[in-house]
């Protein structure tokens, strides 16, 4: 029996599923203080009525100690500190627990359930209000010496310019949500300072600002792709929030830059695709955590 806890800044939501990953059942909750979600957790667990050696997958926002199984300090969680989620779960329900950053999360999630499945290596990038990756080689999440693979959006892309992850010019600066809300501003009629989101409505309603602004947002993503394509060759790399909504305003530009910059072999090796989860992400990557520790 497979428990997916999916821990976020405005939700937490709890699945359960058999040993496939088929979910049975499924609740979510606002999230709130650290005692209050995790009381709230434990009787959706209740609820759904485990039994033997239950498996728990944990997936929430870093920083964590994933090895330790502690929730350190996220930024989009405040007074989650030093919270030992994995230790809580298994005293008080058996079995084995296993946290880890939502980013790797997701790269299962869509290796076992999604746009990955079949592949041997692929990538999945975030490509939301931040943009992080989840690393797959060689059949195994690939998660570095210090558990800090995957950090894309530190890349730095140009000298200066959009300022994300703490760096002006990174890829993230380029290319998240954030990004492209700061990369927009003062640039469209009557919005000084719009979201990502304004930013694609105002494309999709014809505004040739709105439009500039996602060509050169994917200009600078295929350059990013082609620097991951040509180093980790990997078969596919999966985006997920803001190309799966708007990857129509993106992919010409960004097509044309891997052309230019990416080894033509490497390139030829490695789709581009959008996630294909969506809204179910969250309870699949908690749910996939689970499934890849066995």
């Amino acid at each position: 029996m497979i428990f997916g806890l999916d821990i976020g800044g405005t939700k937490c939501a709890v699945a359960k599923a058999d040993d496939d990953g088929n979910i049975q059942e499924t609740e979510q909750f606002p999230t709130s203080s650290p005692t209050a979600s995790i009381d709230k957790i434990c009787a959706i667990v209740d609820k759904f009525k485990p039994a033997g050696a239950p498996r728990f997958g944990i997936s929430c926002g870093g920083p964590l100690d994933a090895a330790k199984g502690i929730i350190l300090s996220p930024p989009n969680l405040p007074g989650w500190d030093e919270i030992p989620i994995v230790k809580i779960m298994e005293e008080r329900f058996g079995g084995c627990a296993h946290l880890m950053n939502d980013a790797n999360a997701g790269a299962l999630a869509e290796w076992q359930f999604g746009a990955g499945r079949g592949c041997k290596s692929m990538l999945f990038l975030t490509h939301g209000t931040g943009m992080g990756a989840g690393l797959i080689l060689d059949g195994r999440l690939y998660e570095g010496a210090s558990g800090d693979a995957g950090e894309v959006g530190h890349i730095r892309m140009a000298p200066d310019g959009p300022i994300g992850y703490g760096k002006p010019g990174s890829f993230e600066g380029f290319c998240s949500g954030t990004g492209i809300a700061r990369l927009a501003a003062g640039r469209i009629p009557g919005m000084p300072k719009p979201t990502a989101r304004e930013v694609a409505m105002f494309a999709d309603n014809g505004c040739p600002e709105a439009i500039a602004v996602m060509d050169e947002s994917g200009r600078w993503l295929g350059r990013a792709l082609a620097i991951l394509i040509d180093i980790l060759n990997p078969e596919a790399i999966v985006l997920g929030s803001i190309y799966t909504r708007s990857g129509h305003f993106l992919r010409k530009a960004m097509e044309a830059e891997l052309a230019k910059e990416a080894l033509p072999s490497a390139l030829a090796a490695c789709k581009i695709l959008p996630a294909q989860l969506g809204e179910k992400t969250g309870v699949a990557a908690a749910i996939a955590i689970a499934r890849y520790f066995g």
